[in-house]
């Protein structure tokens, strides 16, 4: 998910929380059919009355959505599992964890917590309608909300990944065969067929009865698809990946530039060169790194009267590897901080790697070539 695309709205437990763009549309569009079900079922009320209803069910709506992602954070941070960001967007709503259980139970329980959390708020909502019956605004507001809350824990434990039911199912079939990667391609498989059921389910119905709202359920299974390929693609790198580090990868060769030279000089270099990153260095030390995309952002006009220095990323700015670092663990640091390169050092202590010696460099490509090699190649025989 494009994070250019989102808004942070708050905080939640120390949990950054945003509303992703795509979530404007989908808001808008729950309220106008709230909107006109409630003109349709209580003439009795003003417009005032049906669509401020509209809007407060929608924003109870998303509420519950929340609830039910905070439900599956709070369990993971009990499992000490980081919880990075929880998003709403136009299919719901998305808890970023940093990394997958280490067991399956953890799994498990982080997994049941949404739809128990779902269920626990239709209970709530439906104990509204006791108090209040479905002719007044609350006992309609609470009637709707009860039904969506309780379709929301059914929906999500079908068991295709990734849903609930699919990352339950997975740490079943996990627990059982002791096999994490065996176990997401299982429940990878049962997520493609749940999609393709939904998509062939909301196209069909919604050609032969002219019920075109029908074709949501064909987008919710486009996007469970997607998302249940790329789980599969994901196991397919962490094999491809397994067993290397940085420093099986990492090139020697270091590129450097002295910081004094200008941004001219340093395009016609890699130009030269074709290298995308140098370190940057005066007496010998340190001080920052360089590399294609800081060149452009710069208007190419100013090259000629500006220095590296000018413009490098500083020092302590840098994101540093370790040659003995997992090699996947890597590839997602490049990703989520959105960069192509990193140095790799060795030795020193300091948060800042002052004392650190720099013994090569890795970027994205690198890492790409070694995952096309090894598909090619196959994976490598176990030595006798």
């Amino acid at each position: 998910m494009n994070p250019g695309s989102t808004l942070r709205i708050g905080r939640i437990f120390g949990i950054p929380i945003y509303i992703h763009a795509s979530w404007v549309f989908i808001f808008i569009l729950i309220t106008m059919s709230l909107g006109a079900q409630f003109t349709q079922q209580h003439p009795q009320w003003t417009p005032v009355q049906h669509w401020s209803v509209g809007v407060l069910t929608s924003l109870l709506f998303f509420a519950s959505i929340l609830f039910h992602e905070l439900s599956h954070s709070v369990v993971a941070r009990a499992y000490k599992i980081r919880v990075d960001s929880i998003t709403l967007f136009v299919f719901g709503g998305v808890a970023r964890i940093a990394n997958d259980p280490s067991k399956a139970i953890q799994e498990f329980n982080i997994a049941i917590a949404g739809p128990i959390s779902s269920l626990f708020l239709g209970g709530v909502f439906y104990g509204l309608t006791l108090f209040f019956p479905y002719g007044t605004m609350t006992g309609a507001l609470g009637l709707w909300l009860a039904g969506i809350n309780v379709t929301l824990a059914v929906f999500n434990l079908l068991p295709g990944f990734p849903l609930d039911g699919g990352r339950i199912f997975r740490s079943i079939v996990w627990g059982i065969t002791k096999d994490f990667t065996r176990a997401t391609k299982a429940a990878g498989a049962s997520g493609k067929l749940i999609a393709y059921g939904m998509i062939i389910f909301g196209v069909g119905y919604a050609v032969s009865t002219r019920h075109w709202e029908a074709l949501w359920y064909a987008f919710i299974g486009w996007f469970l698809l997607n998302a249940a390929q790329e789980s599969v693609a994901q196991i397919a790198i962490r094999e491809t990946l397994s067993g290397l580090r940085a420093a099986d990868v990492m090139s020697q060769e270091v590129p450097i530039v002295p910081r004094d030279i200008s941004l001219d000089d340093y395009s016609q270099e890699v130009l030269r060169t074709g290298r995308r990153c140098h370190l940057v260095v005066t007496d010998e030390r340190l001080v920052g790194m360089m590399n294609v995309h800081t060149l452009n952002s710069v208007p190419r006009d100013e090259w000629a009267h500006m220095s590296v220095q000018a413009v490098m990323i500083p020092r302590d700015k840098i994101l540093w590897a370790k040659p003995e670092e997992p090699l996947l663990g890597l590839l997602e640091r490049l990703l989520a901080a959105d960069i192509n390169q990193m140095p790799v050092v060795s030795g020193g202590e300091n948060g800042d790697n002052s004392g650190a010696h720099i013994i090569g460099m890795i970027t994205r490509d690198s890492i790409l070539r070694v995952m096309r090699t090894r598909a090619e190649v196959g994976p490598l025989l176990p030595s006798k």
